[in-house]
Parts: structure tokens; sequence; C-alpha cells
């Protein structure tokens, strides 16, 4: 089961939820799968991801892979949902730490996804913590990038 550890509405009326959990029992519209560049999910949150939405995930991967190639920090790839409850998976692409510009990339990948919702048109996301499993981005540092790179979000509110 997961849990809401702290809640922020923005100034233009969204809720912004800090949830500890397993991302693939959300309900939102859409998850964010921290995704490599060649969309092989085989583990951390990609596995999961996969073993909870079934193998049709893998094969859409598959297929976008083939249609598009590989997929950029800034252009995230997206797919069905599977089985799970959300209906989108977006696969965004997390910088490995120590590769140089992790902060950048770790950016991109958050604006890109954002960018994705929207053009899909849609409401609610969740996002897990981007190249922090096998990637080795620092926790503290990749949450304040996340933060960071979502518009309208004030920093005093996201303190504690």
């Amino acid at each position: 089961m997961n849990s809401l550890v702290k809640e922020t509405i923005l100034p233009a009326g969204q809720s912004l939820q800090l949830v500890q959990g397993d991302i693939t029992s959300e309900t939102t519209d859409a998850i964010v799968n921290a995704a490599n560049e060649y969309l092989r999910h085989g583990a951390g949150v990609a596995g999961a991801i996969v073993r909870r939405g079934g193998p049709a995930i893998q094969r859409e991967s598959e297929a976008w892979i083939q249609a598009h190639g590989t997929v950029s920090h800034a252009e995230p790839a997206w797919t069905s949902a599977g089985n799970m409850a959300c209906r989108i998976v977006i696969h965004a692409v997390g910088p490995v730490w120590g590769d140089g510009d992790e902060n950048a990339k770790l950016g991109m990948a958050v604006r890109g996804a954002l960018r994705v919702a929207d053009e899909l048109g849609l409401v609610s996301m969740a996002f897990p913590a981007i190249s922090t499993g096998i990637f080795g981005f620092p926790k503290e540092r990749a949450a304040g990038v996340l933060f960071a790179s979502i518009p309208g979000i004030p920093g005093e509110n996201l303190q504690s």
C-alpha cells in the first residue's frame, strides 16, 4: 500500500504529492519509468513495471525503438500500461552518475516527461526517483533536480 508522505498545493491549484510505495499500483493517468536508452526493462523500476503491466509493455517498447531509435534524455518514449491501473507509461532516460552534466540531463528527462504528458492530454502522473538506483545518482540531489524541473513549484514549500 502506498502512503502519502507530504502534499503541497501549487499556486495554480495543482496538487504535488510525495508518496512512498509501489509506483506500479498508482492510479494516475501515467507513471514514469526510469528507463535506459534502449528500453530494455529488466531490473529496478523498469523491471517492476513490465512484471506488473505484462509483456505488452516490452513489445511496445521494442516497436518504439524500431520506429524512432534510442531514447534520449530530452525525448521520452511512451507505451500503454498493459495490466496496470494507469493508462500510459512514459519512459524517461535519466543520466548515469559520473557521465557528466547529470543535473542537466535529469532535468531534461523530467521536463520531457511533463511535455509528453501534456501532449497526450494527461492530468496526473507519478514519477519514481529517476537515476537513483543502478544509475547511481544521489537521492537527495536527484530530488532537488526533479522538483526544480517542475514549473510552478515554489522552493519554500518543499522544505521539511
